[in-house]
């Protein structure tokens, strides 16, 4: 399934105010990379996921974030679905991109594919 236009506009409006945020795609749908190379955010299908280190994303699945499966029981490690309470509040997911990508940051950089 695509992602829904009004959320693939609302990522695209969010992400472009963040700094260091590198566009685009995966999986087919738009994502936020580090300059690692790591991807620290995105949109599959009518979910936005993010991805945090174990004390955060504890903290976020105890406000509704869910593991996320990109295919059932096939979860990607350090990613969870934003809850709909963190997307309706602005200054809640500025906070939540913000630890996401600073903790992306300090991942050892990606090695390029050749």
């Amino acid at each position: 399934r695509k992602a829904l236009p009004d959320l693939v506009q609302r990522f695209e409006a969010t992400m472009s105010a963040v700094a260091g945020a590198n566009l685009r795609k995966m999986f087919g749908y738009p994502a936020a990379f580090a300059a690692n190379g790591h991807m620290f955010t995105g949109l599959h299908e009518d979910r936005w996921v993010i991805r945090l280190p174990d004390d955060a994303r504890a903290e976020l699945a105890g406000a509704g974030g869910v593991p996320f499966e990109p295919m059932p029981g096939r979860p990607m490690r350090e990613y969870l679905v934003l809850p709909a309470a963190v997307l309706d509040d602005a200054a809640m997911l500025q906070t939540w991109l913000d630890r996401s990508l600073i903790y992306t940051e300090g991942l050892p950089t990606k090695a390029k594919k050749r």
